[in-house]
């Protein structure tokens, strides 16, 4: 019988190892070291990359956002600058006559037309004087030998009675002289009596001269007597105190039974329709500014847009400010605007003009630069821009921008250069 030797491994720990089973745990250990080294898991049924060989990259996610194209549009170009409302005209009434008060009809607020009375004066003194010098009148006439009703003050100094007497003296003071001359020539008389009927003839037209005189200084007395007369008339009418414009009143000062001398103020008018709207405008804008331009006027507490027009223009620039101060004309028949309020004007200085507008919502300003993010081939890409007025929800583009562009409302964070999904 025939014995197969067989080798033994030497022994660990006391125990011998079959070599069978050394085979299989070398192999087990070279599967876990492989495993633990690789950046891929061993199970899965996936195969590692080779060496040398770059991991597959994920393409980025494109961000949906809302374009609108920037427009086109005809706007109005205006100048804004905020001002004041001042009343047209404002007249502090007073009585041209002194007396005492004895009606007034207006107060705070009340409204009058051209003409209206206002106040009123006892008229009894005022009277009284126009009776003394209608008497005066009436005896100046008289004199004349003019009729004390007529109207008319014109006379003929020969037909006056003062006058026709000393031509009468005069024509027969020439006739006695006349007479005296022809008997003096046939020496009849005596030289003295000649003598005393040429003095005689002489002191007549000396009287005659007086006379007419007379007449034309009593025309004078007649004529100063009317004008007393006109006067008294007019002092009259002006114990009643009439409006000089159309307005509204702004103060009363004056009350019944006061006794108010020449000139004391009795109220105050303001003439309301138009108003005048004075606002002062930049000097870079100043150069713009044109008579007969359109201004648009609005209050803080009306949202009603008043219209009018640019009447009025500083003739210099004021050193303190550098603005130019105008005044505009504005309407105010139904008296809704009140002189002294707060307004916001708006002067059309071009009223057709083609400028590139985007909504507000796409403006994006950091650092005090003005930008918009527009859609080029599907990534946003950033555009600077510069910008004029804003008109409600729009804003005028000046530079950077052409009308059509697809500009990013609300880009929010959206990076330049980042893909992005356009919707309208």
């Amino acid at each position: 019988m025939t014995m197969t030797a067989s080798r033994q491994l030497p022994r660990r720990g006391g125990n011998f190892v079959d070599p069978r089973h050394g085979v299989v745990a070398a192999l087990l250990a070279v599967t876990t070291l492989a495993a633990c080294g690789s950046d891929y898991p061993a199970s899965g049924g996936s195969n590692p990359p080779k060496a040398g060989t770059a991991r597959a990259a994920t393409p980025a996610k494109s961000t949906p956002v809302r374009v609108v194209p920037a427009v086109e549009e005809k706007a109005a170009v205006v100048v804004v600058a905020a001002g004041t409302l001042a009343a047209e005209e404002q007249v502090v009434l007073g009585m041209k006559v002194a007396g005492r008060l004895a009606e007034i009809t207006v107060d705070l607020g009340t409204r009058v037309r051209q003409g209206d009375v206002v106040a009123r004066l006892d008229p009894t003194d005022f009277r009284l004087r126009v009776q003394q010098v209608e008497a005066a009148v009436q005896q100046a006439r008289a004199r004349l030998g003019l009729p004390v009703d007529g109207t008319s003050d014109r006379v003929d100094p020969e037909k006056t009675p003062l006058v026709r007497q000393a031509r009468a003296m005069l024509e027969e003071a020439l006739l006695t002289r006349d007479r005296r001359i022809k008997l003096w020539e046939q020496q009849l008389i005596a030289r003295a009596e000649l003598d005393a009927a040429e003095a005689s003839a002489r002191v007549a037209e000396g009287r005659y001269h007086d006379a007419v005189e007379e007449v034309g200084n009593r025309q004078g007395i007649l004529a100063e007597r009317r004008t007393e007369l006109e006067l008294a008339r007019q002092q009259l009418a002006d114990t009643v105190l009439r409006a000089p414009i159309a307005g509204a009143m702004s103060a009363r000062q004056a009350a019944v039974g006061e006794f108010l001398s020449a000139g004391a103020p009795v109220a105050t008018l303001v003439r309301i329709n138009p108003l005048r709207l004075r606002l002062a405008v930049p000097e870079r804008e100043a150069s713009a500014i044109r008579q007969g331009q359109r201004v648009r006027l609005t209050l803080e507490s009306d949202p009603t847009v008043y219209e009018g027009h640019v009447a009025r223009l500083a003739p210099a620039i004021s050193e303190q400010n550098r603005s130019l101060l105008i005044e505009a004309e504005i309407p105010n028949e139904h008296g809704r605007l009140r002189p002294g309020a707060f307004a916001r004007g708006e002067i059309v200085v071009q009223p057709d003009r083609r400028l590139v507008t985007v909504p507000t919502d796409a403006l994006v300003t950091f650092a005090g630069i003005e930008k918009v993010l527009v859609v080029e081939a599907g990534r946003a890409v950033e555009k600077r821009v510069s910008t004029g007025r804003r008109t409600g929800d729009r804003i005028e583009i000046l530079s950077g921008l052409t009308a059509g562009e697809q500009v990013i409302v609300r880009p929010g964070a959206l990076a330049p250069g980042q893909p992005v999904a356009a919707s309208p």
